[in-house]
């Protein structure tokens, strides 16, 4: 296979000037910094820095471009580090060149298959690719989609959206790679008949795609019956006295559950009756359904079970179903992370323990990944905690409303949320995200905002929304990941059909 040529123009026409490539090196990497899924995205520019990365690879030599490329992955995972507040560590640091290197391969895999292959086998490389490394992090990385989807960049386009109910959030990253692909034949083309066929067919299809989006969303069923669900977090300042007592006791967790009650218990009881007075305050404005955040209530061992009566008792007293995050510290490990359902007549429907702690920063030990799913007068509801919305196969669970208790930070809370969202969609129900910290948000199935709050906006941290009570079922939920498989087994085709096809003549230097 030939790698060494600076160009793999199908009309062999010599590179352009060095300058030139590292140019475009430098602007689709820059543009690649604000399409990272996180909070300075910018939609456009998910669809201009594979056109330019594709440009500077497809024009000079296999190995070299690839490990630029790679660099300016890096680059772009170090600066959603840096914009998300995640900090610097060598989990963070490892898999932000671990996930840039697999992002690369498409690029290098489309410069070393463009020039053996025909030229509409050739176009399927880099989405092929593309589509199928963004599978792949879900499948071999603990970081899910948290990084490295493209689908995110593009959270206020919802009938481009709707096609991730039938392809998995991969299909938008297939899309955008197909474009770009499609843009660099027609740049490297002698004439616009060569081309012709290629743009107009991609054309069609996001157009397609588009319509048939805004379609779905213009004739959705209306009218349909809705439950009135509150989110609630504690008061504000009563957190920050809780995190002040909890930071006064030296040492771990298990340090932390050992200290003597007087220290911390009063500190935590009083987070505890906040969240119980304003689970009280929404269920008398009409709530049927209240959501506590992640870690809401932070209990030591012993007192986990008297923790859990007060909720079951204030279930029982407002008549509602109540979600609650409890956080336990205990002195025999690190802990639990877990959300109870409670119905209104006080019975704890589920115990739901968190499965997919964050690498690096939670020691909890993970839940065995089984979703609850409770039927109820308003439909079935389903949980998961947080970061384990980042799992889309984990995600697929027939239900109605998907409750998502969360806790996360300024910097990083609103692209979280936009990212739980895209399951909404993927999957056919609602979803509500009651998050601390962050933006708590409610959507339906069609990925539209019912309800939303931002925690440092507000003085009284509450949300409230008419969620419908029957979901959909999607295609994505009937097939799963069949889009993104059968993405992968086109690369393996691609790859042998190049290995066998005859090497094409080589390139013309500058």
């Amino acid at each position: 296979m030939n790698t060494t040529g600076n160009t793999t123009m199908g009309n062999n026409r010599p590179a352009p000037p060095t300058w030139r490539r590292y140019a475009l090196l430098a602007a689709g990497a820059t543009a690649q910094l604000f399409a990272v899924g996180g909070r300075w995205d910018i939609a456009a520019a998910a669809w201009i820095f594979p056109v330019l990365l594709l440009r500077f690879t497809r024009t000079g030599r296999a190995w070299s471009g690839a490990l630029w490329v790679w660099a300016a992955n890096i680059a772009a995972a170090a600066f959603w580090l840096v914009e998300s507040e995640m900090g610097f560590s060598p989990v963070t640091l490892g898999g932000a060149v671990a996930l840039a290197a697999l992002l690369t391969l498409p690029f290098l895999l489309d410069r070393l298959l463009t020039g053996r292959l025909r030229p509409r086998m050739a176009l399927l490389t880099f989405p092929a690719a593309l589509a199928g490394a963004e599978f792949l992090i879900t499948l071999l990385s603990p970081f899910g989609t948290a990084y490295g989807a493209l689908a995110v960049t593009q959270y206020g386009n919802l009938p481009l959206l709707q096609i991730i109910s039938v392809t998995g959030s991969y299909g938008i990253g297939f899309l955008i790679a197909w474009c770009a692909a499609v843009v660099n034949r027609a740049w490297e083309a002698a004439s616009w008949r060569s081309v012709r066929g290629s743009v107009v067919t991609c054309t069609a299809v996001l157009l397609a795609v588009v319509l048939g989006g805004g379609a779905r969303l213009a004739f959705a069923q209306p009218g349909a019956p809705t439950v009135r669900i509150a989110g609630v977090t504690a008061d504000a300042s009563l957190i920050r006295a809780q995190k002040a007592a909890i930071a006064r006791i030296p040492g771990g967790r298990r340090e932390i559950a050992a200290a003597p009650p007087a220290q911390l218990v009063p500190a935590l009881t009083a987070v505890r009756d906040s969240l119980l007075a304003a689970t009280r305050r929404e269920a008398d404005a009409g709530a049927k359904i209240v959501v506590w955040p992640e870690e809401a209530v932070k209990t030591l061992a012993a007192d986990e079970g008297a923790t859990i009566a007060a909720a079951r008792a204030e279930a029982r007293r407002s008549r509602v179903y109540l979600e609650i995050g409890v956080e336990v510290y205990s002195t025999t490990g690190p802990g639990r992370d877990e959300a109870l359902l409670i119905d209104p007549a006080g019975t704890v429907r589920w115990t739901y323990q968190k499965a997919h702690p964050i690498p690096g920063s939670e020691p909890f030990a993970p839940g065995d990944g089984r979703v609850p799913v409770a039927a109820t007068p308003y439909g079935r509801l389903a949980n998961v905690i947080c970061y384990d919305a980042d799992f889309p196969a984990m995600m697929r669970t027939r239900a109605d409303i998907m409750l998502v208790p969360s806790h996360d930070w300024r910097e990083y809370g609103r692209a979280h949320t936009r990212k739980a969202a895209l399951r909404a969609i993927e999957s056919g129900y609602a979803v509500v995200r009651q998050d601390s910290e962050g933006v708590a948000t409610a959507v339906d199935h069609l990925g539209q905002v019912l309800a939303t709050a931002d925690y440092f906006t507000t003085g009284r941290q509450a949300m409230a929304a008419q969620v419908p009570t029957a979901g959909v079922t999607t295609v994505y939920d009937r097939i799963g990941d069949s889009f993104a498989w059968g993405c992968l087994v086109a690369v393996v085709v691609l790859i042998g059909a190049g290995v066998v096809a005859p090497a094409g003549p080589r390139p013309r230097r500058p």
